[in-house]
């Protein structure tokens, strides 16, 4: 009994470390006056039309000035998504990555396609060499067990915390937002918080 006790305060110890080191991108500082977390599976066509539309306007006239931070939470809803999300985490630099996270929204279209998910990764690839990424690099963060465990697991208390159902799910300042998506809708939302 002593045992099965100490295994749960064990997990739960576990548990919390993981959700404190949650977020898998942020953009911006920590003194914005607004959070806005996007939990988002990188095959979904609507987490990109999300990131087409909203996150590159709130870049240049709220997160650029640090009025907005910004976070991206993979939240993968496929293994074409998990892979990319691990390969995406792969880049050096949160600033990096939020140009390349834009950038494998854009070619959504070109390389989620399709069942060969060798030739899905082959087509993340060959965006992520566009950051600066070696093949060799990319292929150690595909294979890194521990990177995908960790991005699972937050996938697990993103669901347990914020009851994600969907993705996109869009909090701003821990409020889900629920609101129209387009840019003018979301700009009031966020304006009234400024």
């Amino acid at each position: 009994m002593l045992k099965i006790i100490k295994n749960i305060f064990l997990l739960s110890v576990i548990f919390l470390i993981m959700s404190c080191e949650q977020a898998s991108l942020n953009k911006n500082n920590s003194n914005s006056l607004v959070t806005v977390k996007v939990f988002s599976s990188l095959t979904c066509p609507h987490c990109a039309d999300f990131h087409g539309k909203i996150y590159e306007e709130l870049k240049k006239e709220y997160i650029d000035i640090g009025k907005i931070k910004f976070e991206h939470y993979g939240f993968p809803l496929d293994l074409a998504a998990l892979n990319a999300e691990k390969i995406l985490q792969c880049g050096a630099s949160s600033e990096v990555n939020f140009d390349f996270l834009t950038e494998i929204y854009k070619k959504q279209n070109i390389w989620a396609v399709g069942s060969d998910i060798k030739i899905i990764n082959n087509s993340i690839k060959i965006i992520g060499k566009k950051f600066n990424l070696t093949e060799d690099e990319m292929n150690k963060c595909l294979a890194d067990k521990s990177l995908e465990e960790k991005i699972l697991n937050e996938r697990i208390e993103a669901q347990k915390n914020y009851k994600i159902s969907s993705t996109p799910s869009i909090y701003i300042n821990e409020k889900k937002y629920k609101g129209s998506r387009d840019y003018k809708s979301f700009k009031k939302a966020v304006d009234k918080l400024l």
